[in-house]
């Protein structure tokens, strides 16, 4: 008879596993196995893997976070003017503030020539936010509760928007 040797996970050199990243071969046990749809790898192929996704440059990250927070000051000030309109206002918010979160993202897509990066989503999400901030004060300062109630209407609207959009969530298929 033959013996087999046992192989043992690279990461945790204690457990004992069969299984190997279909990519690099190494030995992983199960709670360091990422499955994928066509077997595991381990977490650095991965990383590597994910890697290749992220084509945004350092300066995309400035151009992005410009022109999100520029527009979204623009939409917000907007906003504003459609809260001094009354109840037709709520109506104007909510076919409005979708439109705005979908010029927002492409104009940024724009800009940054389609490059994508996890990091540079949430950054656009982030200056879609500071830039509706200072009008969003001055409602605040002024107490214009319609002004308060259509910003954060805005802001619950357009961030999640732009932050889909531009990731390329898909919702259904």
């Amino acid at each position: 008879m033959t013996e087999s040797t046992a192989t043992y996970c690279y990461i945790h050199p204690d457990r004992e596993t069969a299984l190997r990243c279909k990519r690099c071969e190494k030995p992983i046990c199960a709670s360091c196995a990422q499955r994928t749809p066509t077997g595991y790898l381990c977490r650095e192929c991965v990383r590597s893997h994910q890697k290749s996704f992220d084509t945004a440059e350092w300066y995309d990250y400035a151009l992005g976070f410009i022109t999100a927070s520029f527009l979204s000051a623009v939409a917000a000030f907007l906003v504003t003017l459609i809260g001094g309109i009354g109840f037709f206002g709520w109506f104007l918010i909510a076919a409005g503030a979708p439109v705005a979160g979908a010029a927002i993202a492409e104009s940024v897509r724009l800009v940054t020539r389609r490059r994508r990066s996890k990091n540079l989503f949430t950054t656009v999400a982030v200056a879609v936010a500071v830039g509706a901030l200072p009008v969003a004060l001055f409602q605040l300062l002024t107490m214009n509760l319609f002004g308060i109630a259509f910003q954060a209407i805005y802001l619950v609207i357009a961030v999640p928007l732009v932050y889909t959009r531009l990731s390329g969530i898909q919702l259904s298929r």
